[in-house]
Formats: C-alpha cells, sequence, structure tokens
C-alpha cells in the first residue's frame, strides 16, 4: 500500500462547513460533483483515508458517502469503492405533488367557544319561547 489518495493524481479540496461535519462535508462533496469539479466515474477515496486526510471519524465519512449515494450522486460498490455517478445532466429536483383543492370552508368549526349557530334548533326555541311569553 505504497499509493495514498494524494499520490493517485485526484486532489479533492473538500473543506467540510457547516454546522455539523457530516451535514458539510455532504454538502462539499455534492457541490465538487454538481460543479464539475469531480467528473463521472472518478473514483473517491475511501472512507478510512479521507477521514484520515479531514482528521474526522471514519464513520461520518462513510455515512456522507450513503446520503449521497441514495441521492443518485454517487455509485458504491464492494471492492470497486465509490465512484462518481455517470449521468448527463444534474438529477432533477423532486416533483412537487399537485396543489390540492381545499373545500370552500372547514367541514366543521372546532373552535372553542363558538357555538354551532347552523345546528341550533330555532324552530323549537321559538316555539318554546312563544309558550312561555304566552303563559305569563
Amino acid at each position: 500500500m505504497g499509493k495514498t489518495w494524494a499520490t493517485l493524481g485526484v486532489d479533492l479540496h473538500v473543506e467540510p462547513a457547516g454546522s455539523g461535519v457530516r451535514k458539510g462535508l455532504t454538502e462539499a462533496l455534492r457541490e465538487a460533483v454538481r460543479s464539475g469539479r469531480l467528473a463521472p466515474g472518478t473514483r473517491l477515496p475511501s472512507s478510512r483515508s479521507l477521514a484520515a486526510d479531514l482528521g474526522i471519524a471514519r464513520n461520518t465519512v462513510a455515512e456522507s458517502y450513503a446520503d449521497l449515494v441514495a441521492e443518485g450522486w454517487l455509485t458504491a460498490r464492494q471492492g470497486s469503492g465509490t465512484r462518481v455517478a455517470e449521468r448527463s445532466v444534474v438529477p432533477p429536483a423532486r416533483e412537487a405533488a399537485p396543489p390540492r383543492r381545499e373545500p370552500a370552508g372547514p367541514a366543521w368549526d372546532l373552535v372553542p367557544g363558538r357555538p354551532d349557530l347552523a345546528s341550533f334548533p330555532r324552530a323549537a326555541w321559538l316555539k318554546a319561547a312563544r309558550r312561555a311569553l304566552t303563559r305569563a
């Protein structure tokens, strides 16, 4: 194992920045692929060697790679390493769901302290009120 990542001819130039190391690394790698700095088919360093170069935990790099594989930016095969995914275009943004048609108003008014006037028994109330007034 005389070859190190620096002698393979590709310099990654990734600096994790942001609120968390993993999030920063993931974003830095994604941006390197998106901008074309990392061409499709480029082999990335192993999680062990990149972690050693950056001075971070190996699992952090492995999880970052896994996130980018799941998003389609990278491909990974056991024994073949992790590579930048072959693609001619940037992955499309997730399609938004078609807008839901909201009803004109809510079916039920559940605001506390506000009676549902439509369900008030007006006829029965008027009948009872008239009877009480007649007796009085």
